[in-house]
């Protein structure tokens, strides 16, 4: 599993030379602002010009929620994330968008989502891929998206559950993006429940698993609301996404004169 350096990281700086870290090729480089090209299927807004926020910039409390399956003996680690990485969309439920890199999962690739939060009301956002190796890779979250954080899926060997098993995870250290991403909180922590337990017995099936069964674990890590991020409410992706798809209506609808 990638190990996020330091709370304050975002997009560590991918060093070279003789003296760079052995992992340092599967780094993103760093950036400071989000760039990204329009895809197909996907709205694409409040991505462009983003910066990329870690669970110290966000506002509300501090989760750890981790969603972790056994796909059996017979997968190894490295091909189970190969077939989570090249399917990755596959996997989510229906009524999810995610429109990636044309080459996969790659470090410094940007993704454009469109997620549904209900009424048919879908978040236009994106993720940053600030890790990615054989075994594991991680996504960073833009200004705006409903939580700042990062997401870790992986794959390892384990000896805890009936022997020599590969189960594969996804773990996600959270913040509410602002004040009112945390007030929709307990309906959030419901959504995304449902949404990584949907994704990951999605993946065992793909993977052979007959009756996958999903254990999901979440810890408050911090209780403090941060207030000085409160201000984060202005680049808010729900709020931007609700007016991007009335204000385009209604401006059909004005009769031209």
């Amino acid at each position: 599993m990638a190990e996020l350096t330091g709370p304050e990281a975002t997009t560590p700086a991918a060093s070279t030379g003789p003296g760079a870290p052995r992992d340092a090729s599967h780094w993103a480089a760093k950036v400071d602002r989000l760039q990204v090209e329009a895809r197909e299927g996907v709205r694409g807004t409040n991505v462009v010009g983003r910066r990329l926020t870690g669970p110290v910039q966000g506002f509300g409390k501090l989760w750890q929620k981790t969603y972790s399956v056994d796909v059996g003996p017979g997968t190894s680690p490295q091909d189970a994330i190969a077939v989570w990485k090249a399917h990755f969309p596959e996997f989510w439920p229906k009524g999810n968008r995610f429109a990636g890199a044309l080459t996969g999962i790659s470090p410094g690739d940007v993704a454009l989502l469109d997620i549904a939060v209900g009424g048919g009301v879908k978040m236009s956002t994106g993720v940053f891929v600030l890790y990615a190796d054989a075994e594991s890779f991680t996504f960073a979250t833009p200004q705006g998206h409903q939580f700042a954080g990062w997401i870790t899926f992986s794959a390892e060997r384990s000896a805890e559950r009936s022997g020599e098993t590969t189960v594969v995870q996804t773990q996600v250290l959270l913040r509410a993006g602002d004040p009112l991403y945390e007030l929709g909180m307990p309906v959030m922590h419901r959504m995304e429940d449902r949404f990584w337990v949907q994704t990951m017995t999605a993946l065992a099936t793909r993977l052979g698993v007959t009756d996958p069964a999903v254990q999901t674990r979440s810890l408050v890590l911090d209780p403090k609301r941060q207030w000085r991020r409160a201000g984060n409410v202005w680049q808010n992706a729900m709020a931007r996404s609700v007016l991007q798809t009335v204000v385009p209506v209604r401006r059909r609808r004005t009769p031209a004169r």
